[in-house]
Protein backbone atom coordinates (compact mmCIF):
# COMPACT_ATOMS: atom_id res chain seq x y z
CA UNK A 1 0.00 0.00 0.00
CA UNK A 2 0.85 3.29 -0.87
CA UNK A 3 0.35 5.52 2.42
CA UNK A 4 -1.26 9.26 0.96
CA UNK A 5 0.84 12.11 2.14
CA UNK A 6 -0.09 15.24 3.02
CA UNK A 7 -3.45 14.98 4.97
CA UNK A 8 -2.21 13.57 8.04
CA UNK A 9 -5.39 14.72 10.09
CA UNK A 10 -7.15 15.63 8.16
CA UNK A 11 -10.93 14.63 7.29
CA UNK A 12 -11.24 13.45 3.42
CA UNK A 13 -14.35 12.45 2.03
CA UNK A 14 -14.25 9.51 -0.27
CA UNK A 15 -17.22 8.70 -2.95
CA UNK A 16 -18.03 5.52 -4.01
CA UNK A 17 -16.69 2.49 -2.38
CA UNK A 18 -15.71 0.41 -5.20
CA UNK A 19 -12.19 -1.06 -5.66
CA UNK A 20 -10.49 2.56 -6.09
CA UNK A 21 -12.52 4.14 -3.12
CA UNK A 22 -11.92 1.67 -0.65
CA UNK A 23 -8.39 1.61 -1.56
CA UNK A 24 -8.22 4.84 -1.37
CA UNK A 25 -10.07 5.24 2.32
CA UNK A 26 -7.38 2.67 3.29
CA UNK A 27 -4.40 4.38 2.18
CA UNK A 28 -5.50 7.72 3.56
CA UNK A 29 -6.18 6.24 7.16
CA UNK A 30 -2.72 4.73 6.57
CA UNK A 31 -1.19 7.99 5.86
CA UNK A 32 -3.46 9.33 9.30
CA UNK A 33 -6.33 10.77 7.90
CA UNK A 34 -9.35 10.71 8.78
CA UNK A 35 -12.30 9.22 6.08
CA UNK A 36 -15.48 9.86 6.00
CA UNK A 37 -16.95 7.34 3.35
CA UNK A 38 -20.47 7.39 1.58
CA UNK A 39 -21.73 5.73 -1.16
CA UNK A 40 -25.52 4.90 -2.43
CA UNK A 41 -25.44 1.46 -2.30
CA UNK A 42 -26.08 -0.26 1.30
CA UNK A 43 -24.19 -3.21 0.31
CA UNK A 44 -20.63 -1.12 -0.19
CA UNK A 45 -21.19 1.14 2.95
CA UNK A 46 -21.98 -2.49 4.79
CA UNK A 47 -18.60 -3.09 3.59
CA UNK A 48 -16.88 -0.05 4.69
CA UNK A 49 -18.12 0.16 7.99
CA UNK A 50 -16.97 -3.91 9.13
CA UNK A 51 -13.83 -2.43 7.69
CA UNK A 52 -13.99 0.45 10.92
CA UNK A 53 -14.54 3.38 8.09
CA UNK A 54 -17.21 5.97 9.41
CA UNK A 55 -19.69 6.30 6.68
CA UNK A 56 -22.00 9.37 6.06
CA UNK A 57 -23.93 11.08 3.72
CA UNK A 58 -21.48 13.77 2.05
CA UNK A 59 -23.62 17.12 2.16
CA UNK A 60 -23.73 20.40 4.55
CA UNK A 61 -21.93 20.72 7.44
CA UNK A 62 -20.51 17.32 6.90
CA UNK A 63 -19.32 18.28 3.48
CA UNK A 64 -17.79 21.77 4.48
CA UNK A 65 -15.60 20.36 6.58
CA UNK A 66 -13.69 18.36 4.27
CA UNK A 67 -9.95 19.04 3.31
CA UNK A 68 -10.98 17.45 -0.18
CA UNK A 69 -13.36 15.05 -1.73
CA UNK A 70 -11.87 12.06 -3.65
CA UNK A 71 -14.27 10.31 -5.79
CA UNK A 72 -14.15 7.17 -8.01
CA UNK A 73 -13.67 7.77 -11.78
CA UNK A 74 -17.23 6.05 -12.65
CA UNK A 75 -19.11 8.59 -10.46
CA UNK A 76 -19.75 12.13 -13.52
CA UNK A 77 -17.83 15.00 -12.29
CA UNK A 78 -18.75 17.07 -15.27
CA UNK A 79 -20.64 15.78 -18.07
CA UNK A 80 -23.39 14.96 -18.91
CA UNK A 81 -23.76 16.12 -15.03
CA UNK A 82 -21.77 16.45 -11.97
CA UNK A 83 -23.32 13.77 -9.43
CA UNK A 84 -25.09 16.05 -6.57
CA UNK A 85 -22.49 15.26 -4.09
CA UNK A 86 -19.52 16.84 -6.07
CA UNK A 87 -21.56 19.84 -7.57
CA UNK A 88 -22.21 20.55 -3.48
CA UNK A 89 -18.66 20.49 -3.30
CA UNK A 90 -17.61 22.97 -6.13
CA UNK A 91 -20.38 25.09 -4.03
CA UNK A 92 -18.79 25.16 -1.09
CA UNK A 93 -15.47 25.31 -2.78
CA UNK A 94 -13.84 21.92 -1.26
CA UNK A 95 -11.41 20.48 -3.98
CA UNK A 96 -12.20 17.78 -5.52
CA UNK A 97 -9.78 15.00 -6.87
CA UNK A 98 -9.08 10.95 -7.04
CA UNK A 99 -6.89 8.63 -6.40
CA UNK A 100 -4.53 9.10 -9.01
CA UNK A 101 -3.59 12.19 -7.68
CA UNK A 102 -3.71 10.92 -4.17
CA UNK A 103 -0.94 8.24 -5.81
CA UNK A 104 1.15 10.61 -7.69
CA UNK A 105 1.54 13.04 -4.46
CA UNK A 106 2.40 10.38 -2.51
CA UNK A 107 4.69 7.74 -3.81
CA UNK A 108 7.91 9.14 -3.60
CA UNK A 109 9.54 9.24 -0.15
CA UNK A 110 12.41 10.31 2.05
CA UNK A 111 13.82 6.73 1.02
CA UNK A 112 14.65 7.34 -2.37
CA UNK A 113 17.22 9.55 -1.19
CA UNK A 114 19.74 6.62 0.07
CA UNK A 115 18.62 4.77 -3.07
CA UNK A 116 21.05 4.67 -6.82
CA UNK A 117 18.34 4.49 -9.29
CA UNK A 118 15.03 6.43 -8.59
CA UNK A 119 11.84 4.72 -9.46
CA UNK A 120 10.61 5.93 -12.42
CA UNK A 121 6.57 5.47 -13.38
CA UNK A 122 5.24 5.23 -16.73
CA UNK A 123 1.84 6.01 -17.82
CA UNK A 124 0.10 5.04 -20.51
CA UNK A 125 -3.33 6.47 -21.94
CA UNK A 126 -4.97 6.71 -25.57
CA UNK A 127 -8.50 5.30 -26.71
CA UNK A 128 -7.34 1.55 -28.25
CA UNK A 129 -4.55 -0.42 -26.96
CA UNK A 130 -3.68 1.28 -23.68
CA UNK A 131 -4.22 -2.55 -21.41
CA UNK A 132 -1.85 -3.82 -23.86
CA UNK A 133 0.65 -1.35 -24.48
CA UNK A 134 0.89 -1.30 -20.77
CA UNK A 135 1.18 -4.95 -20.19
CA UNK A 136 3.84 -5.39 -23.06
CA UNK A 137 5.76 -2.35 -20.85
CA UNK A 138 5.80 -4.48 -18.02
CA UNK A 139 6.22 -8.04 -19.43
CA UNK A 140 9.47 -6.87 -21.01
CA UNK A 141 10.62 -5.46 -17.71
CA UNK A 142 9.98 -8.05 -16.31
CA UNK A 143 11.98 -10.61 -18.83
CA UNK A 144 14.97 -8.38 -17.93
CA UNK A 145 14.33 -9.11 -14.42
CA UNK A 146 13.61 -5.11 -13.81
CA UNK A 147 11.86 -4.76 -10.95
CA UNK A 148 8.25 -3.62 -11.96
CA UNK A 149 4.61 -3.50 -10.96
CA UNK A 150 1.63 -3.01 -13.37
CA UNK A 151 -1.35 -0.67 -11.53
CA UNK A 152 -4.29 1.55 -12.59
CA UNK A 153 -6.93 0.26 -15.10
CA UNK A 154 -5.10 -3.00 -15.46
CA UNK A 155 -3.41 -5.03 -12.50
CA UNK A 156 -3.68 -3.54 -9.15
CA UNK A 157 -5.22 -0.51 -8.01
CA UNK A 158 -2.62 2.32 -7.93
CA UNK A 159 -2.47 2.97 -4.15
CA UNK A 160 -2.16 -0.85 -3.61
CA UNK A 161 1.11 -1.64 -5.06
CA UNK A 162 3.86 -1.94 -2.78
CA UNK A 163 6.39 0.85 -2.02
CA UNK A 164 8.96 1.36 -4.54
CA UNK A 165 12.32 -0.11 -4.54
CA UNK A 166 16.09 1.21 -6.24
CA UNK A 167 15.94 1.37 -9.92
CA UNK A 168 11.94 0.02 -10.18
CA UNK A 169 9.28 1.01 -12.82
CA UNK A 170 5.53 1.30 -11.74
CA UNK A 171 3.32 1.26 -15.30
CA UNK A 172 0.27 2.60 -15.31
CA UNK A 173 -2.87 2.11 -17.60
CA UNK A 174 -4.70 5.65 -17.06
CA UNK A 175 -8.30 6.28 -18.47
CA UNK A 176 -9.79 9.43 -19.73
CA UNK A 177 -11.80 9.40 -16.34
CA UNK A 178 -8.65 9.03 -14.38
CA UNK A 179 -6.56 11.61 -16.49
CA UNK A 180 -9.39 14.27 -16.40
CA UNK A 181 -10.16 14.94 -12.85
CA UNK A 182 -6.74 14.24 -11.47
CA UNK A 183 -5.16 17.05 -9.80
CA UNK A 184 -1.80 15.57 -9.59
CA UNK A 185 -0.08 14.06 -12.99
CA UNK A 186 3.42 13.52 -13.02
CA UNK A 187 4.52 10.54 -14.15
CA UNK A 188 8.83 10.25 -15.98
CA UNK A 189 7.36 8.27 -19.38
CA UNK A 190 4.17 9.73 -20.88
CA UNK A 191 2.40 7.12 -23.80
CA UNK A 192 -0.54 8.70 -26.03
CA UNK A 193 -1.47 5.39 -28.29
CA UNK A 194 -3.97 6.75 -30.16
CA UNK A 195 -7.64 8.76 -30.34
CA UNK A 196 -11.11 7.64 -31.57
CA UNK A 197 -14.61 8.04 -30.37
CA UNK A 198 -15.54 7.00 -26.90
CA UNK A 199 -17.12 8.19 -23.74
CA UNK A 200 -18.39 10.90 -25.41
CA UNK A 201 -20.95 11.45 -22.83
CA UNK A 202 -18.95 11.79 -20.18
CA UNK A 203 -16.61 14.42 -21.94
CA UNK A 204 -19.37 16.38 -23.96
CA UNK A 205 -17.81 15.21 -27.43
CA UNK A 206 -14.59 14.33 -29.05
CA UNK A 207 -12.66 17.81 -27.72
CA UNK A 208 -13.65 17.05 -24.13
CA UNK A 209 -12.31 13.43 -24.61
CA UNK A 210 -8.91 14.82 -26.39
CA UNK A 211 -8.71 17.46 -23.48
CA UNK A 212 -9.04 14.84 -20.54
CA UNK A 213 -5.96 12.18 -22.36
CA UNK A 214 -3.99 15.30 -23.03
CA UNK A 215 -3.98 16.34 -19.56
CA UNK A 216 -1.75 13.69 -18.72
CA UNK A 217 1.15 15.39 -21.13
CA UNK A 218 0.31 18.73 -19.66
CA UNK A 219 0.00 19.11 -15.72
CA UNK A 220 3.45 18.27 -15.21
CA UNK A 221 5.42 18.07 -18.10
CA UNK A 222 6.91 14.05 -18.73
CA UNK A 223 10.60 13.90 -19.25
CA UNK A 224 9.42 11.70 -22.42
CA UNK A 225 6.61 11.65 -24.43
CA UNK A 226 5.79 8.74 -26.70
CA UNK A 227 2.91 9.62 -28.92
CA UNK A 228 0.89 7.96 -31.49
CA UNK A 229 0.64 10.67 -34.47
CA UNK A 230 -1.76 8.67 -37.07
CA UNK A 231 -4.80 10.76 -36.13
CA UNK A 232 -4.76 14.70 -35.99
CA UNK A 233 -5.63 15.04 -32.52
CA UNK A 234 -1.54 13.12 -32.22
CA UNK A 235 0.34 15.06 -34.40
CA UNK A 236 -1.04 17.88 -32.49
CA UNK A 237 0.19 16.68 -29.32
CA UNK A 238 3.54 15.68 -30.86
CA UNK A 239 4.12 19.14 -31.86
CA UNK A 240 2.87 20.96 -28.69
CA UNK A 241 5.80 18.89 -26.78
CA UNK A 242 8.46 19.17 -28.98
CA UNK A 243 10.51 22.30 -29.17
CA UNK A 244 11.49 21.81 -33.09
CA UNK A 245 11.84 18.45 -35.52
CA UNK A 246 14.70 17.51 -34.26
CA UNK A 247 13.42 17.17 -29.97
CA UNK A 248 14.30 13.71 -28.92
CA UNK A 249 12.00 14.50 -25.96
CA UNK A 250 9.61 13.12 -28.26
CA UNK A 251 8.89 9.23 -29.86
CA UNK A 252 6.56 10.09 -32.99
CA UNK A 253 4.58 6.34 -33.45
CA UNK A 254 3.20 5.23 -36.72
CA UNK A 255 2.17 1.97 -38.24
CA UNK A 256 0.32 4.30 -41.05
CA UNK A 257 3.77 5.68 -42.56
CA UNK A 258 7.24 5.74 -42.80
CA UNK A 259 8.97 8.57 -39.85
CA UNK A 260 12.48 9.05 -40.90
CA UNK A 261 12.75 13.16 -40.48
CA UNK A 262 12.13 13.47 -36.69
CA UNK A 263 14.57 13.11 -33.59
CA UNK A 264 12.97 10.01 -32.41
CA UNK A 265 10.60 7.77 -33.88
CA UNK A 266 9.28 3.82 -33.91
CA UNK A 267 7.18 2.79 -36.68
CA UNK A 268 5.93 -0.24 -38.32
CA UNK A 269 5.33 -1.10 -41.72
CA UNK A 270 3.98 -4.94 -42.89
CA UNK A 271 4.28 -6.41 -39.93
CA UNK A 272 8.33 -4.92 -39.48
CA UNK A 273 8.97 -2.41 -36.58
CA UNK A 274 11.77 0.53 -37.21
CA UNK A 275 13.83 2.89 -35.12
CA UNK A 276 15.16 5.60 -36.03
CA UNK A 277 17.38 8.47 -34.58
CA UNK A 278 18.16 11.37 -36.42
CA UNK A 279 17.59 9.73 -39.90
CA UNK A 280 19.17 6.73 -39.40
CA UNK A 281 18.15 3.03 -38.54
CA UNK A 282 19.25 1.49 -35.50
CA UNK A 283 17.42 -0.85 -34.80
CA UNK A 284 14.29 -3.37 -35.92
CA UNK A 285 12.10 -6.13 -35.51
CA UNK A 286 9.51 -8.75 -37.15
CA UNK A 287 6.60 -8.63 -35.42
CA UNK A 288 4.97 -11.15 -37.68
CA UNK A 289 5.97 -14.50 -35.88
CA UNK A 290 4.93 -13.21 -32.14
CA UNK A 291 1.52 -14.84 -31.61
CA UNK A 292 0.55 -12.55 -28.34
CA UNK A 293 0.89 -9.46 -30.77
CA UNK A 294 -1.53 -10.26 -34.13
CA UNK A 295 -2.68 -7.40 -36.49
CA UNK A 296 -1.27 -3.95 -36.93
CA UNK A 297 -3.54 -2.67 -34.15
CA UNK A 298 -0.67 -4.77 -31.74
CA UNK A 299 2.31 -3.41 -33.84
CA UNK A 300 1.36 0.06 -32.51
CA UNK A 301 1.07 -1.50 -29.25
CA UNK A 302 4.14 -3.03 -29.28
CA UNK A 303 5.73 0.00 -31.46
CA UNK A 304 4.54 2.19 -28.18
CA UNK A 305 6.18 -0.55 -25.99
CA UNK A 306 9.56 -0.57 -27.43
CA UNK A 307 10.15 3.45 -27.26
CA UNK A 308 9.51 2.91 -23.81
CA UNK A 309 11.51 0.31 -23.17
CA UNK A 310 14.33 2.04 -24.88
CA UNK A 311 13.71 5.07 -23.04
CA UNK A 312 14.46 3.11 -20.25
CA UNK A 313 17.89 2.09 -21.65
CA UNK A 314 16.89 -1.65 -23.00
CA UNK A 315 18.99 -2.86 -25.82
CA UNK A 316 16.77 -3.53 -29.02
CA UNK A 317 17.82 -7.45 -29.17
CA UNK A 318 16.51 -7.44 -25.22
CA UNK A 319 13.33 -6.07 -25.81
CA UNK A 320 13.00 -7.91 -28.86
CA UNK A 321 13.23 -11.36 -26.91
CA UNK A 322 10.63 -9.89 -24.34
CA UNK A 323 8.20 -9.30 -27.07
CA UNK A 324 8.58 -12.59 -28.56
CA UNK A 325 7.53 -14.31 -24.94
CA UNK A 326 4.82 -12.34 -24.61
CA UNK A 327 1.63 -14.63 -23.95
CA UNK A 328 -1.18 -12.04 -24.81
CA UNK A 329 -3.63 -10.15 -22.48
CA UNK A 330 -6.88 -11.74 -21.22
CA UNK A 331 -9.80 -10.39 -23.20
CA UNK A 332 -7.85 -8.94 -25.98
CA UNK A 333 -7.07 -10.89 -28.66
CA UNK A 334 -6.37 -13.89 -26.69
CA UNK A 335 -6.27 -17.56 -28.36
CA UNK A 336 -8.29 -19.79 -26.10
CA UNK A 337 -7.81 -22.57 -28.10
CA UNK A 338 -7.00 -23.90 -31.17
CA UNK A 339 -8.86 -27.74 -32.62
CA UNK A 340 -9.21 -29.18 -35.84
CA UNK A 341 -7.67 -26.58 -37.52
CA UNK A 342 -9.69 -23.54 -36.16
CA UNK A 343 -8.80 -20.59 -33.66
CA UNK A 344 -10.93 -19.50 -30.79
CA UNK A 345 -10.07 -15.80 -29.92
CA UNK A 346 -11.33 -13.84 -27.24
CA UNK A 347 -11.20 -9.70 -27.58
CA UNK A 348 -14.44 -9.24 -24.78
CA UNK A 349 -12.27 -6.21 -24.62
CA UNK A 350 -13.31 -5.02 -27.96
CA UNK A 351 -16.11 -2.50 -26.16
CA UNK A 352 -16.22 -0.49 -29.22
CA UNK A 353 -16.28 -0.09 -32.90
CA UNK A 354 -12.55 1.47 -33.40
CA UNK A 355 -11.37 -1.44 -31.59
CA UNK A 356 -13.83 -4.49 -32.66
CA UNK A 357 -12.43 -2.77 -36.04
CA UNK A 358 -8.95 -3.54 -35.26
CA UNK A 359 -9.79 -7.40 -34.28
CA UNK A 360 -11.68 -8.20 -37.56
CA UNK A 361 -8.73 -6.57 -39.61
CA UNK A 362 -6.46 -8.84 -37.34
CA UNK A 363 -7.58 -12.26 -38.49
CA UNK A 364 -9.14 -14.51 -41.62
CA UNK A 365 -11.85 -16.47 -42.09
CA UNK A 366 -13.72 -15.18 -39.40
CA UNK A 367 -17.15 -16.77 -37.49
CA UNK A 368 -17.73 -13.29 -35.43
CA UNK A 369 -19.27 -13.11 -32.34
CA UNK A 370 -20.85 -9.50 -31.58
CA UNK A 371 -23.54 -7.30 -30.04
CA UNK A 372 -24.14 -6.09 -26.42
CA UNK A 373 -25.06 -2.52 -25.22
CA UNK A 374 -24.79 -0.34 -28.09
CA UNK A 375 -22.26 2.57 -27.76
CA UNK A 376 -23.15 6.02 -29.60
CA UNK A 377 -23.02 6.51 -32.76
CA UNK A 378 -23.99 2.43 -33.64
CA UNK A 379 -21.81 -0.12 -35.40
CA UNK A 380 -22.85 0.68 -39.05
CA UNK A 381 -19.63 1.42 -39.69
CA UNK A 382 -18.19 -2.17 -39.43
CA UNK A 383 -20.22 -3.44 -42.39
CA UNK A 384 -17.18 -1.85 -44.36
CA UNK A 385 -14.58 -3.78 -42.77
CA UNK A 386 -16.24 -7.38 -42.63
CA UNK A 387 -14.77 -8.58 -45.63
CA UNK A 388 -12.96 -11.48 -43.71
CA UNK A 389 -16.60 -12.11 -41.92
CA UNK A 390 -18.20 -15.57 -43.19
CA UNK A 391 -20.79 -14.81 -40.62
CA UNK A 392 -22.11 -12.77 -37.39
CA UNK A 393 -23.45 -14.15 -34.80
CA UNK A 394 -25.30 -11.59 -33.05
CA UNK A 395 -26.23 -11.48 -29.20
CA UNK A 396 -27.29 -9.26 -26.66
CA UNK A 397 -30.74 -8.03 -25.73
CA UNK A 398 -31.15 -6.18 -28.97
CA UNK A 399 -29.45 -8.42 -30.90
CA UNK A 400 -31.77 -8.21 -34.55
CA UNK A 401 -31.65 -4.10 -34.29
CA UNK A 402 -27.25 -4.56 -34.02
CA UNK A 403 -27.70 -7.48 -37.15
CA UNK A 404 -29.74 -5.02 -39.45
CA UNK A 405 -26.60 -2.28 -39.04
CA UNK A 406 -24.53 -4.94 -40.54
CA UNK A 407 -25.87 -4.67 -43.98
CA UNK A 408 -23.95 -7.28 -46.36
CA UNK A 409 -23.24 -9.07 -44.08
CA UNK A 410 -24.84 -12.18 -42.73
CA UNK A 411 -25.97 -12.76 -39.37
CA UNK A 412 -27.16 -14.91 -37.32
CA UNK A 413 -29.47 -14.09 -34.43
CA UNK A 414 -28.66 -15.94 -31.28
CA UNK A 415 -29.32 -13.52 -28.44
CA UNK A 416 -27.03 -15.77 -26.04
CA UNK A 417 -23.85 -16.52 -25.54
CA UNK A 418 -24.10 -20.17 -25.56
CA UNK A 419 -26.41 -20.25 -28.78
CA UNK A 420 -23.71 -18.16 -30.54
CA UNK A 421 -20.60 -20.73 -29.72
CA UNK A 422 -22.56 -23.71 -30.26
CA UNK A 423 -23.71 -22.28 -33.47
CA UNK A 424 -20.50 -20.56 -34.82
CA UNK A 425 -18.32 -23.86 -33.70
CA UNK A 426 -20.84 -26.19 -35.59
CA UNK A 427 -20.30 -23.90 -38.74
CA UNK A 428 -15.67 -23.44 -38.06
CA UNK A 429 -13.96 -25.48 -40.72
CA UNK A 430 -10.21 -25.81 -41.04
CA UNK A 431 -8.70 -22.32 -41.56
CA UNK A 432 -11.40 -20.27 -39.59
CA UNK A 433 -11.11 -18.11 -36.92
CA UNK A 434 -14.31 -18.09 -34.18
CA UNK A 435 -13.72 -14.32 -32.50
CA UNK A 436 -15.48 -12.64 -30.36
CA UNK A 437 -15.05 -8.90 -30.73
CA UNK A 438 -18.13 -7.35 -29.38
CA UNK A 439 -18.16 -3.66 -30.51
CA UNK A 440 -20.76 -2.88 -27.51
CA UNK A 441 -20.65 -3.13 -23.75
CA UNK A 442 -21.40 -5.76 -21.73
CA UNK A 443 -23.54 -4.51 -18.94
CA UNK A 444 -26.87 -5.69 -20.78
CA UNK A 445 -25.81 -9.34 -20.46
CA UNK A 446 -22.53 -9.47 -17.86
CA UNK A 447 -21.35 -7.29 -15.31
CA UNK A 448 -18.11 -6.24 -17.28
CA UNK A 449 -16.36 -7.67 -20.26
CA UNK A 450 -14.45 -10.23 -18.18
CA UNK A 451 -17.05 -11.87 -17.32
CA UNK A 452 -18.07 -11.93 -21.19
CA UNK A 453 -14.82 -12.85 -22.26
CA UNK A 454 -14.61 -15.51 -19.38
CA UNK A 455 -18.57 -17.19 -20.42
CA UNK A 456 -16.79 -17.35 -24.12
CA UNK A 457 -13.65 -19.05 -23.28
CA UNK A 458 -15.40 -21.66 -20.73
CA UNK A 459 -17.93 -22.15 -23.61
CA UNK A 460 -15.72 -23.18 -25.91
CA UNK A 461 -13.62 -25.16 -23.98
CA UNK A 462 -16.44 -26.79 -22.36
CA UNK A 463 -17.61 -27.97 -26.26
CA UNK A 464 -13.96 -28.93 -27.47
CA UNK A 465 -13.65 -30.79 -24.23
CA UNK A 466 -17.30 -32.97 -25.04
CA UNK A 467 -16.12 -33.44 -28.83
CA UNK A 468 -12.84 -35.29 -27.67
Amino acid sequence: MIPVQGYKGARVGVLGLGRSGLSAARALREGGAVPICWDDNETARAKAEREGFETAKLTGKTLAELAVLITSPGIAHLYPTPNPVIAEAYELGIPVDNDISLFFRSFATTEWQNMDVVPRIVAVTGSNGKSTTSALIHHVLEHTGRATQLAGNIGRGVLDIDPAIDGEVVVLELSSYQTDLARALTPDVAVFTNLSPDHLDRHAGMGGYFAAKRRLFAEGGPERAIIGVDEAEGSYLAGQMAQGPQDDRVIRVSIDRKLTEFGWTVFARKGFLSEYRKGRQIGSIDLRAIKGLPGTHNHQNACCAYAVCRTLGLAPRVIEAGLASYPGLPHRSQIVAEAQGVTYVNDSKATNVDSAKQALGAFKKIRWICGGLEKEGGVGALADVAGEVLKAYVIGRDAEGFALQLSGVESDICVSMEQAVARAMADAGEGETVLLAPAAASFDQYDNFEKRGDHFAQLVKATLGQQG
